[in-house]
């Protein structure tokens, strides 16, 4: 992590500084008494206009994230450790949203399937007309 309070993420995006937000309020976590005087829960907020990515990843930000993300963490009985976890899911959540789809390329069953298909098709058709009632009559 960088001195100046911002950091990257796995994929290579640099969330600065400025576009972090971040408060500490009480928890209901676990910490017994120590909870009730303790500003333990991080709520960590960032402009995602701010952070150092193409346009293309940025574009894909905005749009699956929207313009800013909220990330709050309450589960350990440390400010130091829940604000660490909040900036490592932060950083997963945009490692995530900054990945573009694949587009699905459509294709066809191949000749030698759709005749194995048909084939399964016309014996199992088979196997339940042998089952049927004929009258002789």
């Amino acid at each position: 992590m960088p001195d100046d309070g911002g950091f990257t993420t796995r994929s290579g995006l640099v969330v600065p500084a400025e576009a972090l937000s971040v408060r500490f309020s009480r928890s209901s976590a676990p910490g017994g008494q120590h909870v009730n005087t303790s500003s333990t829960k991080v709520d960590l907020r960032c402009d995602v206009c701010l952070v150092v990515a193409s346009d293309v990843v940025t574009n894909r930000l905005l749009e699956t994230l929207g313009p800013e993300v909220r990330v709050v963490v309450s589960s350990e009985r440390s400010q130091l450790r829940n604000r660490t976890e909040a900036l490592r899911r932060l950083g997963e959540r945009l490692d995530e949203a900054a990945i573009i789809p694949i587009d699905r390329r459509p294709t066809r069953p191949t000749r030698a399937s759709v005749r194995r298909r048909l084939d399964d098709k016309r014996r199992h058709a088979e196997r339940k007309a042998t089952r049927r009632y004929r009258d002789n009559d």
